[in-house]
Parts: C-alpha cells; structure tokens; sequence
C-alpha cells in the first residue's frame, strides 16, 4: 500500500496554528491581573512555564518570542493592555527578558524523564520562577534601588510564585505535549 506525502503546507499549519494559540493564551494571561506598582501580579509566569513544557523548550521560546515580538510593535498584549517599546526599559522589562529563558528550561524540564514526579516538576517550576524574579528584580534594582525592588517586585509574588509552581507541574500532567513528532 502506497502512503501520501503530507503536503507541506499541511506541516506548518500545526506550529503556526500552535504559535497563534499560544500567544493567544499568553495575551489573555497578560489580562488576568491584580493591579499593583510597578509591577502588576498576572497569570503570565504560569502561561510561559506551560507553554514551555507543552511545546518544548525551542518551540516554546519561540512562542513566547513571538508574543514579546508583537508587544513591541505596540500590540497591547501585556498587563494592563501595554504594548510598544517602552515595555521594554520600563519596570516589567527584567520580567519580560526571562520569559523565553524561563519557557525553554520549562521545556527542557519535561524532557527529563526522571523529571516525571509533580514534586520534582514542582520543585524545577519554582526554580524558574526564582529565575524570573531574578531578572525581575536585577532591573528593578537597577531602576529604584535593590530594597523598592525587593518590596514591590519580589516579595509580594512569592506566594503566587509558588501556587502558579504547583498549578503548573499538575497542569503538566495532563495536558498532552504539542512537541514536534
């Protein structure tokens, strides 16, 4: 029995539809917030570490690549509608700088099979966040001294932090991987 190639449009319809869809989910993400300043408390975090883990760790860079991309041409697809490059030298900036780091690793994570445990996946979610408010507060401290920054931009997330951690590594569990096959 003779098998049909796949045409190629055929073959990036998938990534592309899988891009549109995660920056989709990373835009609404951006709008699930709790006011706060400078920096606003949202479900992004939890996006970028799912989108990550889902799609792997390349293909989830790139989603967020793209998102971030869009965001500085002015699309307002982050907290509070923002968009445009002032996003990015204002006090979000160290935050939005380790989102594509932080959805590769979350990829490179779920490829380790002894990695498979939703406590060790737990435990490697909170880790990239501690990454995240890393840069975060590195910019922040540089912007407003390291104490406002720790007072506005780290403190009040380590809760959240770590709830989006445990959220994130039971959510993996049980959404199917998008990975390239």
């Amino acid at each position: 029995m003779k098998t049909l190639a796949m045409p190629a449009a055929a073959r990036y319809l998938r990534p592309v539809t899988i891009a549109i869809c995660g920056i989709a989910l990373l835009t609404a993400s951006s709008y699930v917030a709790v006011p706060m300043m400078p920096v606003p408390v949202t479900m992004q975090t939890l996006m970028v570490l799912l989108i990550g883990a889902v799609c792997g760790g390349g293909m989830g860079a790139g989603v967020v690549l793209g998102w971030l991309g869009l965001a500085f041409l002015g699309a307002p697809v982050l907290a509070d509608g923002m968009g445009g490059p002032q996003a990015f030298v204002g006090p979000t900036a160290g935050y939005l700088a380790s989102f594509p780091i932080a959805a590769f690793l979350a990829g490179f994570v779920t490829t380790k099979k002894n990695w498979a445990g939703i406590g060790v996946r737990f435990a490697a979610f909170t880790a990239l966040h501690a990454i995240i408010l890393g840069l975060g507060f590195a910019w922040l401290a540089n912007l407003f001294g390291a104490e406002t920054a720790w007072t506005t931009g780290v403190y009040p997330f380590l809760i959240g932090a770590l709830l989006k951690s445990g959220l994130a590594a039971l959510l993996v569990s049980v959404i199917p991987s998008f990975r390239s096959r």
